[in-house]
């Protein structure tokens, strides 16, 4: 008999992978209900489901996935004690969170050429995407460190207090949330350490909300105490957001950092081979069918930071994001603009990351394949370095 998966509807690919082998029903993440899971066998979510006792304990679920790398929003302590099976996604959303992060620092002023210069990245969080944020950096060639109490020094590319982090160029988040002392992330950056950041650094926080006290963000930039220019996709209070801080910040998308079409796919993949695993279910080998992205064509004269932000643009436009999030926020009533973002992420548009991409083009100077390579890309460059 095949199982019954209730699975978020923002979950991408289920049918192509569970169909033949499950019985599939969707539900928004939100709304997911103890009422809904009464004759459902296996749970798949995305961060904005809780779950944990209150929502499973009349249920029979025996297996739960989430679509995501963290996974603060799952009680595992609970799925352990009732012998619940678990799976995510680690890591499967980690380059899209790093182009992201790119996106940001190539739109605001100078920052990407200040970076390539002599400037300095501080990451918070050194877990998936934390590393693969520091390892981008190193291929670019441009300095960083990192601040994570939860490791070892020794376990870190470049320890640092957190004092040092916030006062590089560029202060970019990747922390799980936690309340767990001693170190606790839940509200890392408060007014103290707000203060501590340089007034023509980047904050960008693409971790979780919580992470910075959104009041006291707020409350500083209204009193002209931060000059530091802000990059925001996550919000405390999702989806209910603060309308005054989206209009400080310099650009602000809802929660999409992680969502591009190649890190949705792969974390679609990750959960569906846990699940059937645990049912002994046969596997699914056929990949996704989703078409290549096409080639990228580098116009003549572009070079260093102008042709990374070329480069970066043509699979994300962070100012499209922007936008779209301040329309449909901007102006409306709590409840219409908490609708509309989750609205915007379920009709989230196909974005595809820039990593494994074929630029082509006419000869660039070594230093600038070194780049294009630091990015992940495939350089077809006819007679490149030469």
């Amino acid at each position: 008999m095949k199982p019954v998966v209730l699975v978020d509807e923002n979950i991408p690919w289920v049918e192509h992978y569970l169909g033949p082998v499950a019985t599939l029903r969707k539900a928004a993440g939100r709304a997911i209900s103890p009422g809904q899971l009464q004759d459902v066998d296996a749970l798949l979510v995305r961060s904005v489901t809780r779950v944990d006792q209150a929502l499973l304990r009349d249920s029979q679920v025996s297996f739960v996935a989430t679509a995501t790398s963290g996974i603060d929003h799952i009680d595992r302590d609970y799925l352990q004690q009732q012998g619940i099976g678990f799976s995510y996604a680690p890591g499967s959303n980690a380059n899209s969170v790093v182009e992201y992060v790119l996106a940001a620092i190539a739109a605001v002023d100078d920052q990407l050429e200040r970076l390539l210069h002599t400037g300095r990245v501080g990451i918070v969080g050194y877990g998936v995407i934390g590393k693969r944020m520091a390892a981008r950096l190193k291929a670019l060639g441009i300095s960083y460190c990192v601040y994570d109490p939860w490791l070892d020094a020794v376990d870190i590319d470049c320890p640092a207090e957190l004092e040092a982090v916030l006062a590089c160029d560029v202060v970019t988040l990747h922390a799980e949330l936690t309340h767990e002392q001693p170190w606790p992330s839940f509200h890392l950056l408060g007014e103290r350490e707000l203060c501590c950041l340089r007034p023509d650094a980047l904050l960008i926080n693409a971790s979780r909300g919580p992470v910075v006290d959104n009041a006291a963000l707020l409350s500083l930039q209204q009193r002209g105490g931060l000059t530091t220019r802000v990059v925001l996709d996550v919000w405390e209070g999702e989806p209910s957001i603060n309308g005054d801080l989206l209009q400080k910040v310099f650009l602000g998308s809802p929660h999409i950092a992680g969502y591009s079409l190649d890190g949705k796919i792969l974390a679609t993949t990750m959960l569906c081979s846990s699940l059937q695993q645990h049912f002994d279910l046969a596997a699914s080998v056929v990949p996704a069918p989703v078409d290549d992205p096409h080639d990228i064509v580098l116009p003549a004269g572009l070079a260093g930071a102008n042709m990374l932000r070329y480069l970066l643009r043509q699979r994300y436009d962070i100012f499209l994001d922007d936008r779209m999030f301040r329309e449909s926020t901007l102006g409306k009533v709590a409840f219409d603009a908490a609708a509309s973002f989750d609205l915007l992420r379920k009709n989230y548009r196909q974005r595809r990351e820039l990593i494994g991409a074929r630029v082509r083009g006419q000869p660039r100077t070594a230093a600038d394949v070194a780049l294009i390579a630091g990015l992940g890309c495939v350089s077809e460059l006819s007679g490149a370095g030469q």
